[in-house]
């Protein structure tokens, strides 16, 4: 199982939300390079960047900063999402050093877009699915559907999806521990692999996922426990290298 730091992105800076709400953020670094290569000097083996600006309004905000990102660590996987709608937005970040581009509300909005990138990009495509009592949210989780995240994810089964990214918004920032049981549900239903998101909270919440890793659990996207310093990356590589 891969631990991979999150960088939220919000004018430039690099910010935390609780529950995906702009104005509840927290600003943590306004140097989003030097916070990457903090990870980096600790051994993160994948970086998960995210363009909050770019979610609400549909397009890349801060490409910029996220183009100087991949570009100062070449060879380190790089997943980046956020206001992902277009080819030529996919085509870009490929174009800059990423590995992977996460498509979330399209993937809602227009299921046949995500068949189009994988014939495309095979091998860089991930789903993001941010779901709240299990029904899935979009557009940076302004909107509620009518979609179960378990139903949205087997749509995409066998279009060579890489890994689906499941976010519980409740738990996302608020430290109240990740939804393992939801995770794991998900991950058992599908043959893709999971990506689990939201409320990482402490080494417990490493413990306990990788107890079920073997559902399909593929790694976890940690984000403000890190900044809060609940964990330590270092400590949590070793577990997880040891285990």
């Amino acid at each position: 199982m891969i631990l991979i730091p999150a960088i939220d992105l919000k004018q430039g800076q690099c910010v935390r939300l609780r529950q995906g709400v702009m104005e509840d953020s927290t600003v943590f670094s306004d140097d989003p390079v030097a916070m990457a290569g903090k990870w980096v000097s600790q051994g993160c083996q994948r970086l998960h960047l995210v363009d909050l600006d770019g979610a609400f309004e549909g397009k890349p905000v801060n490409a910029d900063v996220i183009e100087d990102i991949c570009a100062s660590f070449p060879g380190l996987p790089i997943q980046i999402g956020g206001g992902i709608r277009t080819v030529e937005t996919v085509e870009a970040y490929l174009a800059a050093g990423a590995s992977y581009v996460i498509i979330g509300t399209q993937a809602v909005k227009q299921p046949e877009f995500v068949t189009e990138l994988c014939s495309e990009f095979p091998g860089n495509v991930i789903v993001g699915i941010d779901a709240k009592n299990g029904m899935v949210a979009v557009q940076g989780w302004a909107e509620d559907s009518d979609q179960s995240a378990e139903h949205l994810a087997q749509r995409f089964e066998d279009q060579g999806v890489a890994a689906i990214v499941y976010t519980d918004i409740s738990r996302d920032g608020m430290m109240q521990g990740v939804n393992v049981e939801a995770t794991q549900k998900l991950a058992e239903s599908i043959s893709i692999p999971v990506i689990a998101s939201g409320g990482v909270t402490d080494i417990n919440d490493i413990k306990r996922l990788n107890e079920v890793k073997s559902s399909g659990i593929e790694g976890t996207i940690i984000g403000r426990a890190l900044y809060e310093r609940t964990i330590s990356l270092e400590e949590a590589q070793a577990y997880i290298d040891q285990h």
